[in-house]
């Protein structure tokens, strides 16, 4: 069994009230870090955005919106397909306003990630190493 889970998609970023664009989105996983999907986002060879998102708040975000943060997910119809609608907040600009995104994924491309990566490591059974978790903020200060 692998050790490490890629996947890449087409997902469209809305620009403006309605528009849309399509960029691509790699989602990766790893045992070493249990609970997190990180979400790259690029457009022609440059990275637009990379975040870390909670893997059961994405999975949760398949069925009812969650989030009121930096992050916030909703199921969406559009027309046969069901979507994946992520909200992304960013830094504040100099106005107070802040950096906004908005990303339309087909949801079982997602709920089809999340699977395997439950096949990976079972809800429940993730393990937290404290010792490597405190290296890392001690060695940050």
């Amino acid at each position: 069994m692998s050790s490490y889970l890629h996947k890449t998609l087409v997902v469209e970023v809305r620009a403006g009230v309605t528009d849309r664009f399509p960029v691509l989105a790699h989602l990766s996983y790893t045992p070493d870090d249990p609970f997190a999907v990180t979400a790259v986002f690029s457009h022609d060879g440059r990275v637009l955005a990379r975040w870390r998102l909670d893997r059961e708040m994405l999975l949760e975000g398949l069925r009812r919106p969650v989030g009121c943060g930096d992050v916030r997910l909703r199921p969406e119809e559009r027309g046969v397909a069901r979507e994946l609608r992520m909200e992304f907040f960013g830094e504040a600009h100099a106005d107070g306003s802040r950096h906004h995104a908005v990303v339309f994924v087909w949801a079982e491309a997602v709920g089809e990630f999340l699977t395997e990566t439950h096949r990976m490591v079972a809800p429940g059974s993730e393990k937290v190493r404290v010792d490597d978790f405190l290296a890392d903020i001690l060695a940050g200060s």
